[in-house]
């Protein structure tokens, strides 16, 4: 067996999105470019940012929004971070308790997971709650959930701040915590929506994948000054983590994903909670399944890389719900937090199809469209449900709009 050069240590939450770190270590990829890598399970997104800021990790499983916030001073301790790699698009549901599922479907929801009719029913609901707002649940302040929750609310013609309200809890206690009344839904990765709705009567209401196509979630957060004084012990890090995303895209590898996954270093729940958001093959509510085939996407449509596009949005909407002001220095640490230079430098030995730009517009491709001169790349659909772009070359003309819906 082949030495292994490099230590990394690597926090993670017991998440379905934390499956290429898992795959990484459990399938050899990690050994094969001699990075011995140690998982420590984590409780707490501020857990993981905290052992990062004083060195206990290298590199953590992280809400994609969190290193952009560590970088502009909204939460602390802060280190320094960067986002070479991201850990794949989508896996998150919005969960509702069936009390209010029903309320929506008296009013006009599908149950097909359809992002602008169960919005629609939602605003339908709240008009008719005169004094009794709605409380629903996301994991962290700065987290994809809270974002990707207000827009929906927010384009769906619910003001998040006013109607609603929105609390902050630890993802394993979002169904119990729905059971007990506590809140009326939630918003969360897997497999805590499938927990929800086998084992604490919830209903799906809509995806991450119908609210915003292609999106982001989870990415490999990396503590900068580490990164920077260790360059080669990182690009192998994302060489495993690259080929350890192309094992979890095999579907021959699901159910043995599930698996992994489910073991007691690891979620250390049922298979059964997990092998739905694995293939795709969602359990709705009661009896119900749908296919989403694009709810957890590893690989495709450039899954891995770091879109400064994507951190730009993220960045619009902490701007957009007042968390900081708007201001060029803020966009410039913002849209440099993500380095898809580190991945192309990293990746390249490896002959991979990768993008030619650092960004792109964010809901201008309706399908999957081949990109490049090879066209061995496809990306999208990558649209926003509510139909509109995002160009991160504009963001003041979009800061500016988002202050006017």
């Amino acid at each position: 067996m082949t030495k292994s050069r490099y230590e990394i240590t690597a926090g993670f939450l017991p998440l379905l999105d934390s499956a290429l770190l898992v795959v990484a270590k459990e399938k050899g990829f990690a050994q094969t470019q001699q990075v011995d890598l140690t998982l420590v399970r984590e409780r707490s997104w501020a857990t993981i940012r905290d052992k990062l800021a004083v060195g206990h990790f290298e590199v953590a499983h992280i809400l994609a929004p969190m290193p952009i916030a560590c970088n502009l001073g909204l939460t602390a301790p802060a280190p320094r971070m960067i986002v070479p790699m991201a850990l794949g698009l989508g896996g998150n549901a919005v969960a509702v308790s069936g009390g209010l599922w029903w309320e929506m479907v008296d009013n006009g929801a599908t149950g097909n997971l359809d992002a602008r009719s169960s919005g629609a029913a939602l605003r339908r609901v709240i008009s008719q709650r005169i004094g009794d707002r709605l409380r629903f649940g996301v994991v962290h302040p700065y987290s994809g959930h809270n974002y990707e929750l207000r827009y929906w609310l927010s384009a769906s013609g619910i003001d998040p701040d006013r109607e609603i309200e929105i609390v902050f809890l630890p993802p394993a206690d979002m169904g119990d915590a729905l059971k007990a009344g506590s809140i009326d839904g939630y918003c969360a990765g897997e497999p805590w929506n499938t927990f929800g709705v086998l084992k604490r009567g919830a209903h799906l209401a809509t995806v991450k994948a119908a609210i915003w196509k292609s999106s982001p979630e989870k990415v490999l957060g990396v503590n900068g000054r580490w990164g920077d004084s260790h360059p080669e012990a990182l690009a192998a890090m994302l060489r495993a983590l690259y080929n350890a995303s192309v094992w979890c895209a095999d579907a021959a590898h699901h159910e043995e994903l599930a698996v992994l996954l489910s073991g007691p270093a690891y979620i250390d729940k049922s298979v059964e909670w997990l092998r739905p958001a694995v293939t795709g093959e969602l359990r709705i509510g009661g009896r119900y399944t749908q296919t989403v085939k694009d709810f957890f996407v590893p690989n495709a449509k450039a899954a891995t890389f770091p879109w400064k596009s994507h951190a730009l949005w993220f960045y619009t909407q902490m701007v957009r719900w007042g968390q900081l002001k708007h201001t060029a220095p803020h966009q410039h640490v913002a849209g440099n937090t993500y380095r898809p230079d580190i991945y192309r430098s990293a990746l390249k030995t490896l002959g991979l199809a990768m993008p030619a730009a650092s960004s792109k517009v964010e809901g201008a491709l309706r399908m999957e469209t081949p990109v490049g001169s090879s066209g061995m790349l496809t990306l999208g659909p990558d649209g926003f449900f509510d139909g509109t772009l995002f160009d991160p070359d504009h963001v003041d003309e979009y800061v500016a709009s988002q202050k006017q819906s």
